[in-house]
């Protein structure tokens, strides 16, 4: 090797440790999985995880952000989610749109199983009635309550009625 090759090397190492540590550190994941498919998607944005709880007005930037991935689900399917363990060390819930599925934050379980015959419905709160739908949000919420005062992360993937 050359000293003009080396010293080029030798020059390129410190701006590559550079650049690895200006990246993001990935948030904790969490994983939809329907029959043998999967998808796998960090918080929606760097902004909807942190370690202290997120402000309000944050956490609702992200739960109305859209969602950057998506999966089939046919009716009658089993919706599987299962989250990172650091995510469920301080709880976690789920919810479409805005209805909330779990009835309490999920602690220290990493898994939860839905059936997507409940999912594709929306219920008009005023009379009552359900109005199928084509595809929901599933909202992934790191919380240790029902309310949102105490979230920590939000995790979103869009689920699309298959036929």
């Amino acid at each position: 090797m050359s000293m003009r090759r080396a010293a080029t090397v030798i020059g390129a190492l410190p701006l590559g440790l550079v650049a690895l540590t200006a990246c993001d550190k990935p948030t904790p994941v969490a994983t939809v999985t329907v029959g043998d498919r999967s998808v796998t998607a960090e918080a929606i944005d760097d902004k909807c995880y942190a370690s202290t709880k997120l402000p309000n007005q944050i956490f609702q930037a992200c739960l109305d952000a859209a969602p950057k991935h998506h999966i089939t689900v046919g009716l009658g399917d089993k919706v599987r989610v299962g989250v990172d363990p650091k995510l469920a060390k301080k709880g976690w819930l789920l919810a479409t749109d805005s209805a909330l599925v779990t009835p309490e934050p999920l602690k220290d379980t990493t898994y939860w199983t839905l059936d997507s015959t409940s999912l594709f419905t929306e219920r008009d709160p005023q009379t009552g009635a359900s109005t199928p739908v084509k595809a929901v949000t599933l909202n992934i919420v790191q919380s240790s309550d029902t309310t949102g005062t105490q979230t920590f992360g939000v995790w979103k993937i869009k689920l699309l009625k298959g036929d």
